[in-house]
């Protein structure tokens, strides 16, 4: 018998069994995370029993891998189509009813089989000598680097396992010159579409998008990525660091471990990036009226427009601005759906023409800093789907767009000098990797020139 499994593969039990190697039947099985079961089927010649000897620190016993002649094992490779289910899919392939609901009750212990996609792969593996095959395994790809399996076991039950490969974290490090937009240099560099999200929201805070990025401008960012020994990116980690230098001025941020489960950013002074409030707290809007007298587009004459227009699609979230309580959340006047929140030292934020409000909330209700307080609409006076946000300080509406927030944290003492060390650590961290893509550049390099 022989077993061959990706060298990075780790497997764990949904019931607490290790079943490793069932599969493999008098067969040469090789496995790679994610990418399904290949199979080359020999037939015994001879009957054969042999036992799977697990750890004795695991405190199982021995498991029966064969016994007798070991029939032929197929692997059949499904593909999800519109409409299907996975019971309806194995079925649709000939494994009966009996065998595939006892497999997919078992799989749904680790994994919901509702979630399958339209043209996802579904890997089958069953006997080949009987007019029913008897199914011996499903192996679904829910993940890069993890996979569930439902296998059969020589008592003829199916237990649910999950196949995860041994991950390591990588640091990745990437800088451009702007020229339309930082969305088309970052992604032209390299940078994956999530991590530069999180680092346009890290930046809003201070960084107008819209209006205050130029030609020539530049970034720079640092980050880890969880990836397998092979090469497979599993996920995107936290970002490290990350510079936009605007018009000649630089805007750095900084990562910094407060305890295992918090990472906050800083400046190079160890003052919080987030501020006490959001100049934007709506994703891809236009400004479409700023602060000040304008011609209304309803009523046709100059009036006082105290508050900023975000032009987006019906439905786009809105967040809450920072942390506070609700005051107001209502269909009031001519705002329409309207919403106030009372944060600290004399601010409020409010929000008007929302299609719906968020559930979960109400007059009174806590709200924490960047949660979805409701959704663009148009009701109200309004002419279009936007939203209308005020920032209001001691009772008067002042402007979003210029008014100063206040930090909401600043580091000192002790917190202060291990940051500063962070950050040293950091930029020599981002120096040493550079100049080691300089030197490889020399050496003709051209795949690690073309991130930089």
């Amino acid at each position: 018998m022989k077993v061959g499994l990706h060298p990075n593969a780790v497997w764990y039990t949904g019931s607490g069994a290790l079943l490793g190697a069932v599969l493999a039947i008098s067969s040469q099985i090789s496995s790679q995370p994610g990418s399904g079961i290949n199979i080359s089927s020999a037939t015994a010649d001879s009957a054969l029993i042999e036992t799977l000897s697990p750890s004795e620190a695991l405190g199982l016993s021995p498991i029966i891998i064969s016994a007798g002649p070991t029939p032929v094992l197929e692997k059949t490779e499904l593909t999800v189509g519109r409409g299907d289910t996975l019971l309806g899919l194995l079925q649709k392939n000939n494994i009966a009813a009996s065998e595939a609901h006892a497999a997919v009750s078992a799989l749904s212990e680790i994994y919901d089989p509702r979630d399958i996609r339209v043209g996802q792969k579904i890997v089958v593996s069953a006997t080949a000598d009987a007019a029913a095959p008897d199914l011996d395994a499903i192996r679904i790809a829910v993940g890069p680097g993890h996979d569930v399996m439902a296998l059969r076991s020589a008592t003829k039950t199916f237990s649910a396992t999950t196949l995860k490969a041994q991950t390591s974290l990588e640091t990745q490090a990437f800088k451009g010159i702007i020229n339309s937009s930082l969305y088309e240099a970052a992604v032209d560099r390299g940078v994956p579409a999530p991590v530069l999200v999180e680092m346009i929201r890290l930046f809003s805070y201070d960084v107008d998008f819209q209006r205050d990025i130029r030609s020539n401008d530049s970034f720079e960012i640092m980050f880890e990525r969880r990836v397998t020994e092979d090469g497979l990116v599993v996920a995107n980690g936290e970002i490290e660091y990350a510079s936009m230098t605007l018009r000649g001025k630089s805007y750095k941020i900084y990562a910094f471990e407060h305890s295992e489960d918090h990472i906050d950013y800083y400046n190079e002074d160890g003052k919080g990036i987030r501020k006490a409030l959001m100049r934007t707290p709506i994703n891809g809007a236009r400004l479409s009226s700023s602060f000040g007298r304008r011609k209304h587009p309803v009523l046709g004459y100059t009036k006082m427009h105290r508050g900023v227009d975000f032009a987006a699609p019906r439905g786009t979230p809105i967040y809450a601005a920072g942390d506070g309580v609700i005051e107001k959340r209502q269909r009031w006047s001519s705002f329409g759906n309207y919403m106030r929140i009372r944060h600290g030292d004399g601010f409020a934020t409010a929000y008007a023409h929302m299609k719906s409000f968020a559930k979960g909330y109400s007059v009174g209700s806590r709200v924490k800093q960047g949660v979805v307080i409701g959704y663009v609409g148009t009701t109200g006076r309004s002419t279009g789907p936007h939203l209308h946000y005020e920032v209001h300080k001691n009772g008067g509406q002042v402007n979003p767009m210029k008014v100063r927030f206040p930090a909401s944290k600043s580091l000192s003492g002790d917190e202060l000098n291990a940051f500063q060390a962070v950050r040293r650590d950091t930029d020599v961290a981002w120096t040493r990797i550079f100049t080691e893509r300089d030197v490889a550049s020399l050496d003709g390099d051209s795949e690690t020139r073309s991130v930089e």
